[in-house]
């Protein structure tokens, strides 16, 4: 091809040596672009590929090397520029433009038909139709498009803000950079970001050759992926996007759900396989059993089918309750399993001095993690299972947290196996144990051990004591060392101790005793509801601790409290009314507590901001904070309307990290929850 040397320029395809102008090099890269996207899409989302690696790479040479040639025709949003950009300090919020909902779940048939009948109230004359499709194991991201281009991509994170998480998204091949169909205005595609079992199993066999850590399953190991600050990390681990819902559509309309994913489709996305439309709940009942029978050799994670009501003019009718919309409904398979065996049955003292059997196992990978051991709860737990020291066990996750026996596989039970009976005697003090009743009046599976002075109930008391009032001075080892020095026989005994008493204890120094009297004598002002959850109440942990102070707002209004009082509080069930009851009609409980009020030990009242900026919000702390302690960001947050837990669960909307933070950070990464440094903290206040 000829034209004037003034205006030529060079580009190399292949072995192929071009010479053009700027308007030869426009018409062509036109053409360039067409067939590479044509190519990837055959590849990346059809999974048909009509030609072979080396010609779309020569192509996408080409294509380089003309807008090398000529800069001002470059488009930086092609498709073939998906990692680039450096790594990130930290990702930036982003607020949803739309909330983002999560589901509300379901176990069983019934529970369906149940939610079927809650909506037929709310819509008697409506006739549903079902929608049903996959629950992906992933992580759930909004995309926006403006006029065809994605411009911004941003994790769920509570609902209301997540994490702008544009340039890591942009190296996943599934997600495109430009829609197939130029639509105007704004587009907002939410789906779920993936990983294939195949590539997790890829990954971590380059990574078990190298000594690194491996992934522990597809739903971790996406989210994990997509938080890394560096894209090109991110491009490593070859992720997938399928796309669930369009949540802004510019200025197209749609009837059904249905149809919005047949638009999907047609603007460039994957959407899941097995997806089908269901007039009754037998249909649906049907899809639920078909897919169960064949998800297993599905290449990506999937623990449910997601249904909803298929016709969208219903979805504003029937609206919105909490987090969750009313017009939609996650039915979960049952969780992950494994089979372990028993190596022994063994009993643990709690502070109140309940005893729990334990089973431990030889250490067992299920749900991501390895497990080695899982409370029996009671004796009718252990009679119901028929469960014995050597046996074959089916264990897993509940709630894919706390590991649990399900089953025992009798056929492998070994001939001469002893059915497992209660202790007689405390495994701690050596004093009897008794089954009493439970505080509702039933018959009770629980054994107690007797001796009100047992260590291991005396000793575990006392670190929940000065554990939930923050006595952080006074750990379990300092503990001992005062009861077997006689100084104390309860928490009321600390706040009697004085410098002169630690002083001259072994390896107790004057600055070592004088910092410990100090934070006890700090604390003897606790908020109302710390003070509460301190006195080791069955049943009463930290947020009905919480709940009892907003209401009574004084421990002497609490104290006198009624059956009937505490039972007209929201949250407050039978069972924690007795045991609160009991507790303060006790011998042991009023002399308790008064000793603690006699000790100068004076609750206050909480302050809490209605409308607060945390309200509904569940925070978990870990490593040291540089201006607070944790003492002031837990009031911070629980004046603020929110609630602080000590674990990172499904529920836990930040991560709350300070210097040298411990495993819970991890885990946060793992599950995609948000982190937050103490400066955003900060300014979130």
């Amino acid at each position: 091809m000829q034209c004037e040397p003034s205006q030529s320029r060079t580009s190399i395809a292949s072995n192929v040596l071009i010479i053009m102008d700027e308007k030869k090099g426009k018409e062509r890269l036109i053409q360039l672009r067409a067939t590479v996207l044509k190519y990837a899409h055959e590849y990346y989302v059809l999974d048909t590929p009509s030609v072979s690696d080396e010609i779309y790479d020569s192509l996408v040479r080409e294509i380089k090397s003309i807008e090398k040639e000529f800069p001002t025709l470059a488009d930086p949003n092609f498709i073939i520029y998906r990692v680039g950009g450096k790594a990130l300090d930290a990702f930036e919020k982003a607020e949803h433009r739309i909330r983002m909902l999560s589901l509300n779940d379901a176990f069983s048939y019934e529970e369906i038909v149940l939610w079927r009948d809650r909506l037929q109230k709310l819509a008697p004359t409506a006739v549903f139709e079902y929608f049903c499709e996959l629950k992906l194991d992933g992580l759930a991201v909004s995309l926006i498009y403006e006029d065809g281009v994605l411009v911004r991509a941003v994790t769920r994170g509570d609902g209301v803000i997540g994490e702008n998480i544009t340039q890591n998204v942009k190296t996943i091949t599934s997600v495109p950079l430009v829609l197939k169909k130029k639509e105007k205005g704004i587009f907002e595609i939410r789906g779920e970001i993936v990983m294939a079992k195949a590539t997790l199993e890829m990954l971590n066999k380059k990574y078990a050759t190298k000594g690194l850590p491996l992934l522990a399953n597809t739903r971790n190991a996406a989210a994990g992926s997509v938080r890394q600050l560096d894209p090109k990390l991110t491009a490593e681990r070859k992720l997938d996007f399928f796309a669930w819902d369009i949540a802004q559509s510019g200025g197209v309309s749609f009837i059904k759900h249905s149809q919005e994913h047949e638009y999907l489709r047609t603007l460039g996305f994957i959407t899941a396989p097995h997806e089908a439309v269901a007039a009754t709940l037998q249909e649906v009942e049907k899809i639920i059993e078909r897919i169960e029978t064949i998800r297993s050799g599905f290449g990506y994670g999937t623990d449910g089918v997601v249904i909803q009501i298929n016709q969208l003019s219903l979805h504003e009718t029937l609206g919105i309750v909490g987090k969750a919309p009313r017009y939609a409904l996650a039915y979960k398979y049952a969780a992950e399993q494994a089979t372990t065996l028993v190596t022994d049955i063994t009993t643990h003292v709690g502070r109140t001095g309940i005893v729990t059997p334990l089973a431990h196992f030889t250490p067992t990978k299920v749900a991501g993690s390895v497990v080695s051991k899982a409370t029996l709860h009671n004796i009718e737990q252990i009679r119901r299972l028929d469960i014995r020291v050597g046996d074959t066990v089916i264990i897993q996750k509940a709630g894919d947290v706390i590991p649990e026996v399900v089953s025992v596989v009798m056929n492998l039970r070994p001939k001469k196996t002893t059915v497992f009976e209660m202790p007689t005697h405390c495994p701690e003090c050596g004093e009897k144990v008794e089954q009493r009743k439970g505080v509702t009046g039933d018959a009770s599976v629980g054994f107690y051990c007797t001796n009100q002075m047992c260590p291991a109930k005396q000793s575990r008391g006392l670190t929940h004591f000065v554990h939930t009032m923050e006595i952080y001075e006074v750990g379990p080892k300092i503990i001992d060392r005062l009861q077997e020095e006689g100084l104390i026989t309860d928490a009321a005994d600390l706040f009697t101790l004085e410098e002169s008493d630690l002083a001259g204890l072994e390896r107790f120094g004057a600055k070592s005793a004088g910092n410990i009297i100090r934070e006890i004598q700090s604390k003897k002002n606790p908020p109302l509801d710390r003070f509460i959850a301190a006195l080791g109440i069955i049943h009463v942990g930290e947020q009905t601790a919480r709940d009892l102070a907003l209401h009574f707002k004084t421990f002497d209004a609490f104290w006198k409290a009624t059956a009937e009082d505490l039972d007209s509080i929201e949250n407050i069930g039978p069972a924690v009314v007795e045991s609160i009851v009991s507790y303060i009609h006790s011998t042991y409980g009023n002399n308790f507590t008064k000793k603690l009020l006699s000790a100068g030990v004076t609750p206050l009242s909480l302050s809490i901001k209605k409308g607060g900026v945390f309200e509904g919000k569940t925070f978990v702390l870990t490593g040291t904070l540089a201006t607070l302690s944790r003492e002031e960001a837990k009031k911070i947050i629980q004046d603020n309307g929110g609630k602080v837990a000590s674990s990172v669960s499904a529920k836990t909307d930040f991560v709350l990290v300070g210097e040298n933070p411990g495993t819970k950070k991890d885990e946060a990464e793992k599950a995609g929850v948000p982190i937050l440094l103490e400066n955003d903290f900060l300014k979130m206040v």
